[in-house]
């Protein structure tokens, strides 16, 4: 393979590319869904999480939050009056601070403290909100926090979110649409129209030409992806490791773009396969939505080991060791599908000659 070659190949798709529907049809749904949903469900600027507080001593911690920048600080007179703005939603999360609560802390004691919870909070609040208060209490004892904190859920205990539950969809949406259709359709076109033939009389390889309409589908699907993390505000407190999931996702979405456009004999043979085998894309996605449903069927499909980890990092705030293991699938599963692409542009070849 020539770099030279695939770089001038690069910049004929990247300026052929806004020009084509399913670009701007690529990269405007998704944002615009992603923007409606939000405004409709009230987290397009509800970017921080309402914390009650019912203080039983004088404890400098109050203070402390009060100077975040993280949280949105309700102070409460009392234990009951704090879980009853708890029951109705008033704060997501809230805490009881015993009366002598700083000087516990600063002699290492264990300390077990009280928190309710709303049920119907977003996961990324509660997750930002008890990060935030354990890294206070650290700071206020200047060691390790030594405090339980036991949870009450109140109102909904079952509920969670709709804007929760629709985010994975957001994101493969965000992913797959313009990472597959972007390399498939302009492979398709280009067949259709001949210049593929034309291009492969020159020195560049068909190989070539994959690699740079790959590459085209990659940086799209990757960007679609981050930019509805953003507007969702969904980053959480591992943005790398989400850079990295979604990364591995957009090789995926390439990589059967390319595999789709190879096998397309036209465009209307794409949508018809897109129409049918779309559900198995956005099968886990749309499971999440339904907890009613046994979640483990969506380990049926590819794309759980993208959605899965998206959730648990952005929602729950987990970390590598508990994702490890659909990183190396997700990983597994894109060596594999390059195998594919290969044997798919031999096809092609043949097909061509």
């Amino acid at each position: 393979m020539n770099v030279r070659r695939i770089a001038v190949l690069l910049r004929r798709e990247l300026l052929q590319g806004p020009k084509s529907f399913i670009f701007l049809w690529s990269v405007v749904v998704p944002i615009v869904l992603s923007m409606v949903l939000s405004l409709v469900f009230g987290t397009l600027f509800n970017d921080k999480p309402r914390l009650g507080i019912a203080d039983e001593g004088a404890s400098a911690l109050v203070s402390l939050l009060r100077e975040s920048q993280a949280v949105v600080l309700r102070q409460y007179s009392s234990a009951g009056e704090l879980e009853r703005a708890a029951r109705i939603g008033a704060v997501d999360y809230g805490i009881v601070l015993p009366q002598d609560f700083d000087s516990l802390v600063k002699e290492g004691q264990h300390v077990e403290v009280t928190a309710f919870v709303w049920g119907e909070s977003l996961a990324k609040h509660r997750v930002v909100a008890q990060v935030t208060l354990l890294d206070l209490i650290r700071q206020l004892s200047g060691r390790e926090a030594p405090v339980d904190v036991t949870i009450t859920p109140l109102g909904n205990k079952v509920s969670i979110p709709w804007s929760d539950r629709l985010l994975p969809l957001l994101v493969l949406m965000a992913v797959f649409v313009g990472g597959m259709f972007l390399p498939a359709t302009s492979l398709v076109t280009e067949r259709q129209k001949r210049t593929l033939d034309a291009l492969t009389v020159t020195p560049t390889t068909l190989r070539e030409i994959f690699v740079a309409k790959g590459i085209v589908g990659f940086v799209i699907s990757l960007a679609m992806g981050l930019i509805i993390l953003a507007l969702n505000q969904a980053f959480g407190a591992e943005p790398g490791l989400l850079t990295l999931m979604l990364a591995l996702g957009a090789v995926m979405a390439a990589e059967l773009g390319l595999i789709l456009g190879s096998f397309a004999k036209d465009m209307s043979s794409l949508f018809a396969v897109w129409k049918s085998g779309g559900i198995l894309l956005f099968a886990p996605a749309i499971i999440y939505l339904f907890p009613e449903i046994p979640q483990w069927i969506g380990q049926i499909f590819p794309t759980y080991y993208l959605v899965e980890p998206v959730v648990r990092i952005s929602q729950e705030g987990a970390g590598w060791s508990e994702i490890a293991v659909h990183v190396i699938v997700l990983a597994v599963l894109d060596v594999l599908l390059v195998a594919v692409v290969v044997l798919a542009g031999h096809r092609m070849r043949r097909a061509m000659a």
